[in-house]
């Protein structure tokens, strides 16, 4: 009975020990859980227990210390009533838009230049990188000397009135003075991906576009750029992101003035929030403007795509 058994069984079937065995050696290795589990703690501890208290505050008239009761949506519908918060909003949006396209504009060009055929590419890689390893307070309280002492001084000497002043007590011109700042320090990150991205391209199809008597115009519209496609995607919506929360930039030049011209919704939520007793006032604001970030983020994301598609 065990030889017929035996022979009716189909070639190939492992006895079931066999089988557990060969399932549990395909099974995840312990030492990725050691490496997993921890992280996934830390994160939902020190990320995602806080946002979700903040949000639950948000609710509330929690002042930051004391006791507290429930308000409601009251903290979201002041929001759309304050005008601080629209001209916060106002400043931060036109700053971010004119940031994301400089630091793109000018990144791009300087990649484009880096990866032609010069010498020291490799030098002048690590010497465009070096501003995105600097610490953002120590390379601003430099630019606010630069305005406020340098460029004043200089512009005075060479009989220029309109920058014979510094430009970060004019609320006319302090956005610009955090523009610069900001573009020359996000500009490094932006050359490193722009460079990655250039590498890909096969140095074929120039060699062609060569023989074709394409001139370098023609190649970057109709090979370079579309063949970056992924990565200017990347850089804009990174970009815009990261300039959109915009904090250290203000505090080293401007701490938000004269008055309140530069200041941003995070210096807002930061100032309102932790110094002046509106912690879930501002928690509601930090809320908003989490959503607008990811909308717009997802918005930028699927368009830049579509238009890859159109390249």
């Amino acid at each position: 009975m065990t030889v017929q058994k035996a022979a009716h069984e189909p070639r190939g079937t492992m006895p079931e020990p066999t089988e557990r065995k060969a399932r549990q050696g395909i099974g995840v290795p312990r030492t990725i859980w050691w490496m997993v589990v921890p992280a996934f703690v830390l994160f939902f501890v020190f990320h995602t227990i806080p946002v979700l208290t903040g949000i639950f505050y948000s609710f509330t008239d929690y002042a930051g210390y004391g006791e507290w009761g429930f308000v409601g949506l009251d903290n979201y519908v002041n929001l759309f009533r304050d005008e601080r918060v629209f001209g916060a909003y106002r400043f931060t949006f036109l700053f971010a838009l004119v940031s994301t396209v400089l630091v793109n504009v000018i990144a791009l060009v300087i990649a484009v230049g880096l990866n032609a055929r010069i010498k020291l590419k490799t030098t002048f890689r690590a010497i465009f990188f070096m501003p995105h390893v600097l610490a953002i307070l120590i390379i601003g309280y430099v630019f606010n000397y630069m305005f406020a002492n340098s460029l004043p001084f200089i512009a005075d000497r060479m009989g220029i009135t309109a920058l014979s002043t510094s430009i970060l007590a004019n609320e006319d011109l302090a956005w610009v003075g955090v523009v610069i700042l900001a573009v020359w320090q996000a500009a490094a990150f932006n050359i490193i991906l722009y460079l990655a991205g250039l590498q890909t391209i096969p140095t074929e199809v120039y060699e062609a576009s060569d023989l074709d008597g394409a001139t370098p115009t023609q190649q970057f519209f109709r090979i370079t750029f579309p063949l970056i496609g992924a990565f200017f995607t990347i850089n804009m919506v990174l970009s815009l992101k990261n300039f959109l929360q915009v904090f250290d930039h203000i505090i080293a030049l401007t701490n938000g003035g004269p008055g309140t011209a530069t200041e941003s919704i995070s210096l807002l939520i930061y100032r309102g929030g932790l110094q002046g007793g509106e912690y879930a006032y501002q928690t509601a604001n930090a809320v908003v403007y989490l959503v607008v970030i990811v909308v717009l983020s997802l918005l930028q994301f699927r368009f830049l795509q579509r238009r890859e598609a159109d390249f």
